[in-house]
């Protein structure tokens, strides 16, 4: 890997409204681009919006869908990257070439090439096919990054194979904090109303933001993603009002040792840049660790004990 500048967004999209969203991806675009940044990171589900998807119909998601990279959003992120000379990656619902539907999220590069990660433990809506595969590639100058949607990154499996394909850089967009939870001790709604109050008291919305059901649920196991794998991470998540639930923001940057090296405090739209630095990679725990393993004892990971279930069965019947 060598060094690169990257940037983390977090903002408030609007739901089933590509051109307004769009607009605001082009806008931090031309910002990243102004503080020579190299890799954008944008969050899940960006383009079309997220948390409105689960109460359409199948026929209205199948609007908001289109074919990657050559879907008319896809082309405008390509655009964007070849004129800021960046790599940008954002999230959108993705009709495959089967007619399948996908929550995707779509890296463009500078030179033409696109990357696709379909989230594997997706659970949005009926409709949407969750994935059944990594999504590990080579950025221009000479990094290798890999991509996994929210709840992807809370198996610590997804990671670990990620950085066993040669991920140095994990791409983590998100759309949580504030989400209802059947775990007592994870998360938890959030009153809208400290969100249409945010102007007048932007000190209970943040404390909300930074506290347990945001900031503070992130830190139980966040870093540990970066540490314990030996990857720089970024995760970028929506902010605010996105149906009846409110997003966390907490745009942030970590290094391989799990430290922030950039975040956000904001209670609204952000991006906060930090530098990777390529020479922390090699000494790093997790990277000493992945050199440790011993496979030939891990065959349970991989048997099933008869506990699993559809995660859209996990996320909403607890």
């Amino acid at each position: 890997m060598k060094n690169i500048r990257a940037a983390s967004v977090q903002f408030q999209h609007q739901p089933n409204d590509k051109s307004s969203n769009l607009e605001k991806i082009r806008f931090f675009a031309e910002q990243a681009h102004k503080e020579r940044v190299r890799l954008l990171v944008l969050p899940e589900m960006c383009i079309t919006g997220y948390w409105h998807v689960r109460r359409l119909p199948r026929e209205a998601v199948e609007a908001l869908a289109e074919p990657v990279p050559t879907g008319p959003s896809c082309r405008d992120l390509l655009s964007l990257s070849r004129s800021n000379r960046m790599t940008i990656g954002a999230g959108l619902i993705e009709r495959g070439g089967d007619g399948a539907l996908y929550n995707s999220y779509m890296v463009a590069m500078p030179d033409g090439r696109t990357a696709c990660h379909r989230k594997i433990h997706a659970f949005e809506n009926e409709c949407i096919r969750p994935g059944d595969s990594y999504t590990v590639f080579d950025m221009p100058g000479g990094c290798r990054a890999g991509v996994l949607i929210c709840y992807d990154n809370n198996l610590i499996e997804n990671p670990r194979i990620t950085a066993l394909l040669g991920a140095e850089i994990l791409l983590a967009p998100h759309q949580t904090g504030g989400c209802r939870s059947k775990s007592p001790h994870a998360m938890g709604a959030i009153d809208p109303f400290l969100w249409e109050n945010r102007t007048a008291d932007p000190a209970a919305l943040q404390a909300e933001f930074r506290g347990p059901k945001g900031r503070g649920w992130l830190m139980r196991w966040l870093p540990a993603r970066a540490h314990d794998n030996g990857m720089f991470l970024i995760f970028s998540n929506g902010v605010g009002l996105d149906d009846d639930e409110v997003r966390t923001g907490n745009a942030m940057i970590l290094d391989p040792y799990g430290e922030i090296l950039a975040e956000s405090c904001s209670i609204g739209d952000d991006m906060v840049v930090a530098d990777l630095d390529a020479d922390l990679l090699p000494a790093s725990s997790g990277r000493r660790w992945l050199q440790a393993r011993r496979p030939e004892l891990y065959g349970p990971l991989c048997t099933r004990t008869g506990m699993e279930r559809d995660t859209r069965s996990v996320r909403f019947d607890g």
